[in-house]
């Protein structure tokens, strides 16, 4: 019988390749998902989805279900793909499903995800951070106002770049509102070059590694089109990635945006402890399961330009015609690869627009962006998990 492995968050195009990869290697995908995942259900992998409650809503029927599943198909591994990994990890869960969940406890999760706690950390492992300063009141931010472009200001808690405020004018910097129940933090500006690294480690030693930059992203920040980064600067992060891996004692997945200055001197910004676009150049031929499923160290990531079709389309058109960027536009798409579809397997590209109009419509209906919608019923910004 082959090995089976739960890979939840499939809204994510990270979850769709991830199993692709998983049977590139002979396991048995499953998919699951909150919502209606139209782009996993439409595409002809080999991989069954299940549907589970919303983690964030309904915490105590998300984890009877996840344990049903586990104990009705003997899943060896389960791997998170979005903001439901800090669900998983809760205290119960944990306790219960062991060894199979390919995350780290809840408290290596805050220390990562908490952007304030992940910077003072950095410092103490050695690795370069810009210089950083919590936010608790609006009283906190008077010492900014009259050098504000020189720093960003972000949630401590937050995803997709949504609320960061980058080199800001005094006037927007005083319309937000920090508390101690949402706290933000102050960060200096990097000038440069922004790229981002997607890792995998297996109780602290990093087993697959890539690092990408992107040259098409949304307005928060978050790329939809990847180009692998220059040997020198890779090598860069990879050392950076294993003594993250080594120190927080992480087993899991992990990806972190960074900085290179205009001297060329590398940054760690803020991380992400769960799968990113990163995971696009590691997949295909099953080694990033073999990494996840036995620790078995992957190969280098392939070079060459990969994006999210429904995004280039959705987004990265209108960009290209705002920005007259078309010839840049169409070189990408030509040259590059679709991460979503694939020949003979075309229709998840029309399953996510239906999933990107499903969180619009979501977004449209608790006045929040399409973004904050797409993670509405799972995410997590630090309250306690029983």
């Amino acid at each position: 019988m082959a090995r089976r492995v739960l890979i939840t968050g499939a809204r994510a195009a990270a979850a769709l390749d991830i199993a692709r990869d998983f049977a590139a290697a002979e396991w048995e995908p499953h998919l699951a998902d909150s919502v209606p995942v139209r782009m996993a259900r439409w595409s002809k992998a080999p991989a069954r989805v299940h549907r589970y409650p919303a983690p964030r809503q309904q915490g105590e029927a998300f984890r009877a279900r996840i344990v049903e599943l586990v104990d009705t198909f003997g899943f060896e591994r389960v791997v998170p793909t979005c903001e439901e990994v800090f669900h998983l990890a809760a205290p119960a869960l944990q306790c219960r499903l062991g060894e199979r969940l390919f995350v780290p406890n809840l408290a290596t999760l805050r220390l990562l995800h908490d952007k304030l706690a992940f910077a003072h950390h950095c410092s103490k492992w050695g690795l370069p951070v810009p210089e950083s300063h919590p936010i608790d009141c609006v009283a906190d931010l008077a010492r900014f106002a009259s050098r504000s472009r020189d720093w960003v200001f972000k949630p401590r808690f937050s995803r997709f770049g949504d609320s960061a405020l980058v080199a800001p004018e005094a006037r927007a910097l005083a319309a937000i509102t920090p508390s101690p129940d949402a706290p933000w933090m102050a960060q200096a500006r990097i000038r440069g070059e922004e790229v981002c690294f997607h890792g995998v480690a297996h109780r602290g030693a990093l087993v697959a590694f890539a690092a990408y930059r992107s040259s098409w992203r949304l307005a928060g920040g978050a790329g939809y089109a990847f180009d692998p980064v220059a040997d020198h600067r890779r090598e860069t992060l990879r050392k950076m990635a294993a003594r993250m891996a080594q120190c927080a004692n992480i087993h899991g997945q992990f990806a972190c945006d960074a900085m290179f200055d205009e001297a060329g001197a590398a940054y760690v910004l803020e991380c992400n402890p769960r799968a990113t676009s990163g995971v696009h150049l590691l997949t295909g031929a099953g080694h990033l399961a073999h990494a996840i499923g036995d620790g078995v160290a992957a190969p280098e990531a392939t070079p060459g330009t990969l994006y999210l079709g429904p995004a280039m389309v959705v987004f990265g058109l209108p960009q290209a015609v705002r920005g007259a960027r078309m010839r840049d536009w169409w070189r990408c798409v030509a040259t590059g690869r679709d991460v979503v579809s694939r020949p003979g397997d075309r229709w998840p590209l029309f399953g996510a627009l239906c999933d990107a109009a499903s969180f619009s419509l979501t977004g449209f209906k608790h006045n929040i962006s399409t973004n904050a919608a797409a993670t509405y019923d799972l995410e997590w910004n630090g309250e306690e998990l029983p």
